[in-house]
């Protein structure tokens, strides 16, 4: 349960840094108070760092592989969104032609450094604090978070989607 626990904080974080950070009018695609690519990246770089953890690097010789390996992997997620949001939904949620040096229509170096970034303060910083409590998520609230997403996720594709399979 400990992965699931960490993709719905990391997706409620999200979607909470979206909407009342940033201000943006709608976070993502689902109804529900999350934004799961949020969730999915931390997933992705948490995974980076426990993969780059075999060779027992010190922390300063781990750090510049998490930052690009993450960035790029992250930005490739990005993307992947992007496209899969427009493609399935018709919707664009995000666009960044305007960055520092686009990569497509999804993702920009300047986002890639950004995640690149992020990656960093995520292990170094909020999981040493994460890991103290998130254990300790009680299995029947995990659980129901499992059924209101699988619910959301059902919900989305039925009103949205653009295909006509329900």
């Amino acid at each position: 349960m400990y992965y699931i626990n960490i993709f719905f904080l990391f997706s409620l974080l999200g979607h909470i840094i979206e909407n009342f950070v940033y201000t943006k009018v709608d976070s993502g695609i689902l109804y529900g108070l999350w934004t799961p690519i949020y969730g999915v990246g931390a997933l992705t770089i948490i995974f980076i760092n426990k993969y780059l953890s075999k060779y027992k690097l010190k922390w300063y010789i781990k750090v510049p592989p998490l930052f690009i390996i993450s960035a790029i992997i992250l930005g490739i997620i990005e993307t992947i969104g992007g496209y899969y949001i427009e493609i399935v939904f018709g919707r664009v949620f995000w666009v960044y032609y305007d960055h520092f040096v686009p990569i497509g229509k999804y993702t920009s170096l300047k986002m890639m450094l950004i995640w690149g970034l992020a990656s960093i303060f995520l292990i170094y910083f909020l999981m040493p604090i994460v890991n103290k409590f998130i254990k300790k998520v009680p299995n029947m609230l995990t659980e129901i978070l499992i059924f209101l997403f699988i619910s959301d996720v059902l919900y989305t594709f039925y009103k949205l989607s653009n295909f006509s399979f329900f």
